[in-house]
Formats: structure tokens, C-alpha cells, sequence
């Protein structure tokens, strides 16, 4: 991939409410799909991360003395300049992700439905009293804005995953400087602007761009910065948490998944196949929550197998911004040659190919990092497929005896992200709620995550909460006030 001649937007980093000009060689941005030249970035440093720390920081006190309902008020204007927004950012994503044109639609009007969800939660937060502790003396707990957050967001989802962190911390009355990755951070930045322009004051927001080792580790580690909220993968976010450890940052952990799926023998299997490759294959199955491992019962099988290898192989695979693709190319060279090592290895061990398994041989896509749709049938249960979180579409289905070995199974993870069930049968379906070890759990549903119910994981997962109210509890310090009557 090359980056030829042409002439391209150049960005620089976003800070103070000002869109910074672009400085030195910095870092080109390639389409995934075609390996063309989008745009150069600054390669911020760490004097740019304190620049935009100390303008999060001065821009604390006034953000903070509103009440929730003025933030509110600007976070509905900022939904409603993002959702005006979309048509005009999809192209960007798409360019700079890789993703189809659809899911760059959708995750674009999500980001700005959970902005909206946050606005609207405004009038909603309480606190709590407590009266008669003594005679004449009552207590109260109030919620206080930790101050400036680090928003660390990776590249298969940048607009959604940021504003899981911005909606709560933003009503809370917190600031932010967000880190995007550094191979998508076009759609972050302008972002800045449009929300600047929708009233957001000058460094509520900021963005840096830049490599995560030199300008992730500096924010990370910045003095001024009281909340780290992270996704990303398990090894990293390791790394982030023993960085923010020093100075006894608040952190959360939004990390990496193996999503199990058991299909029992009653459940509705059209309809648990069709989940099951939606829940694999979109974003070509670039994302933490997803089916990631199924286990089905032996009798119906057979079926559910058909069904699925059916689906994963009328998939259109195709260039994001083709109006017929229906799955685009994995992120970079790095990430389909680990696929490509997974699948490799799994099917070395045991493993049946169903259908896939390489790269696609139509030459329009010989210049992207384009991989087939690929399921596989019964891979060893100690293979890549079963053991790793495997971060592109490949789904390994196993045939188990009977419910008892799936929810084993599915537990058999050091991952505790999501889980889903198929089944008729309430004691069934009320088993795996109780048992699966995760932080999600869908019931006879496709993998859609909601704004109202909060959602973290477990064990290598990551710990913490984003979405729902519960998000308040991660973004706030709740401080205890005595007060003494007369």
C-alpha cells in the first residue's frame, strides 16, 4: 500500500475549541479497503497532550458550576449537530475504518442517540439524604465531577465508543481529552468542530491524535488527569491500568471478548442462525461484543450449522463505500494476518472448514485486507479459535451432548464480555442468566447493546460500567455531607 502523490486533507490535533494546522510529516491515514492516501494527521507529542490536559483543566470550573440540566441542554445540541452530521461523516469513516457504508451509518446515528440518551437522562440524576443520623443532624450524598477524563478509544467503532465516555462524563460535568486510535482519528476530530459549533465551550473536548505508546501513555500518566476510560484490547488495557495506578487514577476497562452463543434444541433456529451471523460477521467481526464461539445442541446441529454456513457465504464482501458491500475489510495488514495465523492453526489441529477460510480472489479487492467469511466446524477445544479472542469473521461452532456441556463450555473462557442463549424453556434461558459469566447476557435476541441497561465486563474482560445510569457511579465521586440543625 502506498501513498502516492495526491493531494490530501492534512489535520492537526483539536484543542482549546481550535483545530490546530497540521505539523511535520506526521501519520498517513490509508484506506483499509483500497490502500489509498485519506489524510495526514500530526504525530501529537507529549507537549501536545499537556496542552490539551491544562486546557481540560481550565475549562473544568466553569463547566462544572452548571447545573445538569444547562449540560443537558448543550449535550441534546451536540446529538442533534452530530445526527445532522451523518450523512457527511459516513464518507470519512468508511475511508478512514473500512466499514460499509450502512454500518458507518449506523454506528454514526447511534453515537449520537446515546449523546441524546445522556441529555435527556439530565433531569434524572439524584442524590441521596439521610435524615435523623443524630438529633438534629441529617446527611446527604452528593455527586462531584472527577474533573479531566481520558478518553482512550480504539479503531473498529471510534464514534459510538467515544461517546459511551463522553455522554456520562460530559453530563456529569467532567472534561475530556480523547485519544483515538492512530489509524482513525479523522472522524474524532471533527467531531471537535461540530460540537464546538453546537455550543460546546472551548476545552470541554479536546482530541489528540497520535501513537498510543508515546501520546496514550503521556495522557495516561498526565497528574492533571483524575479518570482513565479505556477499550481496547486485554494486554493494553493491562498496561493502562498499571500506568493510571500511579497518582490512584479512577480507571474502567472496556476489553476484549469471546462471546459464546448455545442454541438448545428448541429454540427458534432460523432465527438463532440469522443472529448468529449478524452477531459475527458485521463490522467483519471487528468488535469486542460479538458471537464469537457457538455451541449448539447435537440433535439440531445439522441445521443450525446449514443455516449459518448459507448465510456467511452470500455475504457480499466488497469495498466499504460500494453501495452493495455488505462486509468490508479487516483494519490493517496486522490484524488479517493474526486471523489468518488463527484460522491456520485451528484447522492444523483438527478443525473442519465449512466455508472461507482465505482471502477473497476477486482482484478488485487484491489491494485491501479483505478476508472470506469463514465458519468451522469443531475445532479442538485448547486451539486459537477457542482460546483467543479471535477479532475477524471466523465463527468456530462445536455440536455438545446437552445444555450442561454448553453452559461449561461457554464459561471455559478467560473472557467475560457477552453471552447469548436460544430456548423455548424459561428454567433453560433463567439457568444461563445466572450462570454465564459475563457482564451481558441476550435471551433469544440479537447482540444489540442498549443505552438504558449498563454494560461491562468480567474476568480479562475488564471491569467497570458504561451505559445506563449506572455509568454516573464511574464519572462521579459521591461525597458524604453532615449537617447539624440550629
Amino acid at each position: 500500500m502506498s501513498s502516492g502523490t495526491q493531494t490530501v486533507p492534512a489535520r492537526g490535533a483539536y484543542i482549546a475549541g481550535a483545530a490546530e494546522a497540521w505539523q511535520g510529516e506526521g501519520r498517513e491515514i490509508h484506506n483499509p479497503a483500497t490502500g489509498e492516501l485519506v489524510a495526514r494527521v500530526t504525530e501529537s507529542t507529549p507537549e501536545h497532550v499537556d496542552r490539551a490536559v491544562r486546557a481540560a483543566r481550565d475549562a473544568f470550573s466553569d463547566w462544572s458550576r452548571l447545573g445538569y440540566s444547562d449540560r443537558g441542554t448543550i449535550l441534546h445540541a451536540c446529538a442533534e449537530a452530530l445526527q445532522a452530521s451523518v450523512d457527511a461523516l459516513t464518507a470519512t469513516l468508511v475511508a478512514e475504518q473500512g466499514k460499509t457504508i450502512r454500518e458507518a451509518g449506523i454506528e454514526l446515528r447511534k453515537a449520537a442517540d446515546t449523546l441524546e440518551h445522556y441529555a435527556g437522562m439530565s433531569r434524572e440524576v439524584r442524590g441521596v439524604s439521610v435524615h435523623g443520623l443524630d438529633p438534629g443532624v441529617d446527611g446527604r450524598v452528593i455527586r462531584r465531577p472527577l474533573g479531566v477524563v481520558a478518553a482512550i478509544v480504539p479503531w473498529n467503532f471510534p464514534t459510538t465508543l467515544l461517546c459511551n465516555k463522553l455522554g456520562p462524563a460530559l453530563l456529569c460535568g467532567n472534561t475530556v481529552v480523547a485519544k483515538p486510535a492512530d489509524t482513525t482519528p479523522l472522524t474524532t476530530l471533527a467531531l471537535g468542530e461540530i460540537f464546538a459549533r453546537a455550543g460546546l465551550p472551548p476545552g470541554v473536548f479536546n482530541v489528540i491524535p497520535g501513537a498510543g505508546a508515546v501520546v496514550g501513555e503521556a495522557l495516561v500518566a498526565h497528574p492533571l488527569v483524575r479518570k482513565v476510560a479505556f477499550t481496547g484490547s486485554t494486554p493494553v488495557g493491562e498496561h493502562v491500568a498499571a500506568l493510571a495506578a500511579i497518582g490512584s487514577k479512577r480507571v474502567t476497562l472496556e476489553l476484549g471478548g469471546s462471546d459464546p452463543m448455545i442454541i438448545c434444541d428448541d429454540a427458534d433456529l432460523a432465527a438463532a442462525a440469522s443472529a448468529a451471523s449478524m452477531g459475527r460477521f458485521y463490522n467483519c467481526g471487528q468488535a469486542c461484543l460479538a458471537i464469537k464461539r457457538v455451541y449448539v445442541l447435537q440433535s439440531v446441529a445439522d441445521e443450525v450449522v446449514e443455516a449459518i454456513v448459507a448465510k456467511a457465504s452470500r455475504l457480499r464482501v466488497g469495498i466499504g463505500s460500494e453501495p452493495g458491500s455488505q462486509m468490508g475489510p479487516l483494519h490493517s495488514e496486522a490484524q488479517r494476518g493474526k486471523l489468518e495465523r488463527q484460522i491456520a492453526d485451528s484447522l492444523a489441529a483438527g478443525g473442519e472448514l465449512l466455508t472461507g477460510g482465505g482471502r477473497p480472489t476477486d482482484p478488485a479487492l487484491a489491494d485491501g485486507w479483505f478476508h472470506q467469511p469463514t465458519v468451522i466446524l469443531d475445532p479442538p477445544r485448547d486451539s486459537p479459535l477457542a482460546r483467543e479472542e479471535v477479532f475477524g469473521p471466523a465463527l468456530p461452532i462445536w455440536r455438545v451432548a446437552d445444555f450442561d456441556e454448553a453452559l461449561r463450555l461457554a464459561n471455559d473462557s478467560p473472557f467475560g464480555l457477552g453471552s447469548s442463549i436460544w430456548t423455548r424453556d424459561l428454567d433453560r434461558a433463567q439457568r444461563a442468566e445466572a450462570e454465564l459469566d459475563c457482564g451481558y447476557t441476550w435471551v433469544n435476541s440479537r447482540t444489540k447493546v442498549y443505552d438504558e441497561l449498563p454494560f461491562g465486563g468480567l474476568k480479562s474482560s475488564g471491569y467497570g460500567k458504561e451505559h445506563g445510569s449506572e455509568a454516573f457511579d464511574y464519572y462521579t465521586d459521591k461525597k458524604s455531607v453532615v449537617v447539624r440543625r440550629g
